[in-house]
């Protein structure tokens, strides 16, 4: 937990962050903590002199206060998890902005969540990229409603929009080794092959991979941990590492070892420091080894691809990614139709059983 600095009642300062935070019970007569999003002192203690009378006015006059679409996301940004937040969330809420700011969110209606998709859909966005938007809309009115006892609706339940099948492009083997040798010859990036490799043999995510500590990788037992907070489903799980992933570890413990013996990153420059991403260096090499229409996150649709063909269950596969239901891993079922074959071919086998039934019973008759 965080330390807290205290400058005046109700109001503290956090090691973690610049704001100030505000501290006071709500209408509900339970204590709320929340950013004010401020640096300055007196404009926090102005913000919190401000809730302060609304939940009193709310808790004995009944009083709603006016509750606007900057102030809930500015809070729901700053609040818990805001360590999580990703780029995705911040590019979402730029665009939930442009189109709500200023808006108060007791009037907020399903025809505004119908207007902003007709708007987002005309400007190009996909689908997926709308729903994304939608649900940091979403998350945000419930955390509101639960967390500060907002009494405002939430009218994007149900509006969210269809999405086409999720893409799914792998390679096989042969590409596979071809690509990891295009990556070896890439002077610049000495640690792409490694990573490739890995990424191939765990289906960890590029973020997953690029943020692991050595303090999470056990080579003895062959395991990596991912904790909650570096997945993106928020759950553990253990990866298990085959020969060749185990192999791409040691290469890291030996540059490691020759050139950053105490940077804590599996995937570190020679200095020590994390290595943030491979897109660049990753595309010259599949342009090398003459791989198009390839990116980073397909080498983890192809883990998934030699998994299937090669008859794991799907729900071990789930396991596996991380996946949060099999639903999501469903989508490689196609690649494995010998299961399939195998279900018809019973019902051939019930067809000749019943063809021969009335046969054997017109012989116990006669």
């Amino acid at each position: 937990m965080p330390k807290r600095t205290t400058a005046r009642s109700g109001l503290y300062r956090r090691s973690d962050s610049p704001l100030w935070w505000a501290s006071y019970t709500n209408a509900s007569g339970q204590r709320t903590r929340r950013s004010t999003g401020t640096t300055d002192q007196n404009e926090a203690a102005a913000l919190l002199a401000k809730w302060t009378l609304e939940a009193r006015e709310e808790r004995h006059w009944n009083k709603q206060p006016t509750r606007t679409y900057d102030e809930m996301m500015l809070a729901y940004m700053d609040g818990p998890g805001a360590d999580k937040r990703c780029d995705r969330d911040i590019w979402s809420a730029r665009h939930l902005t442009a189109k709500l700011t200023g808006r108060e969110l007791q009037t907020l209606r399903p025809s505004d969540v119908t207007s902003y998709i007709a708007d987002r859909r005309g400007a190009g966005a996909s689908p997926a990229t709308v729903n994304r938007e939608l649900s940091l809309l979403s998350s945000a009115l419930n955390w509101a409603r639960r967390a500060l006892d907002w009494d405002i609706p939430n009218p994007v339940q149900g509006r969210k929009l269809r999405e086409p099948e999720g893409r799914v492009r792998w390679i096989s083997q042969e590409e596979a080794a071809r690509l990891i040798a295009s990556a070896a010859a890439e002077p610049r990036a000495p640690h792409l092959a490694d990573f490739i490799a890995l990424a191939l043999n765990t289906g960890c995510r590029s973020g997953e991979l690029l943020g692991l500590e050595w303090g999470r990788v056990d080579l003895k037992r062959r395991l990596v941990t991912l904790e909650a907070q570096h997945t993106k489903s928020g759950k553990r799980r253990t990866v298990p590492l085959n020969n060749s992933a185990r192999a791409a570890m040691l290469s890291r413990a030996r540059f490691r070892a020759q050139h950053c013996p105490d940077s804590p990153w599996v995937f570190a420059h020679q200095d020590g420091s994390r290595i943030a991403g491979t897109k660049r260096s990753f595309a010259t090499a599949c342009r090398r080894a003459e791989i198009s229409d390839f990116r980073i996150h397909d080498l983890r649709h192809t883990c998934a691809a030699w998994l299937v063909t090669a008859g794991v269950p799907l729900t071990e596969i789930r396991d596996l990614l991380g996946h949060a239901s099999v639903t999501m891993t469903e989508r490689y079922a196609h690649l494995a139709p010998d299961r399939v074959r195998t279900a018809v071919d019973q019902l051939d086998a019930l067809s000749r059983s019943s063809h021969a039934a009335p046969s054997t019973a017109r012989k116990e008759v006669g």
